[in-house]
């Protein structure tokens, strides 16, 4: 059975200085939200991970900073290789509210 090469590992020093300047920022995981302990060892479910935005398997480079972000690692497994959901502060059409304010449910449940 012949299994491809990974593109990630193709030069493991670009990856390590990447996946390292994306530590050092310290941002919360892209794909939940929540923060992210950067020192849980590399199994743990809520670990840090380098997540590609656009995945490899569809195109995306393992190597370009405008491509990858910091997640939790089951959040990327939950991703799989899926293009990542849209920021919730970018939306336009109203999805970041899960309930409407107090003050317009009369308008909208009578």
């Amino acid at each position: 059975m012949s299994r491809r090469a990974n593109p990630r590992r193709s030069n493991g020093s670009a990856r390590t200085k990447l996946r390292d300047a994306v530590r050092a920022e310290g941002l919360p995981c892209a794909l939940c939200g929540l923060p992210i302990d950067y020192s849980l060892p590399a199994g743990d479910p809520m670990s840090y991970e380098l997540d590609e935005i656009v995945p490899v398997s569809k195109g995306g480079s393992p190597f370009e900073r405008a491509n990858v972000q910091p997640a939790h690692r089951i959040c990327n497994q939950r991703k799989g290789n899926k293009a990542a959901p849209e920021p919730l502060d970018s939306r336009t059409d109203g999805e970041t509210d899960r309930f409407p304010p107090s003050r317009d449910w009369g308008a909208r449940w009578p």
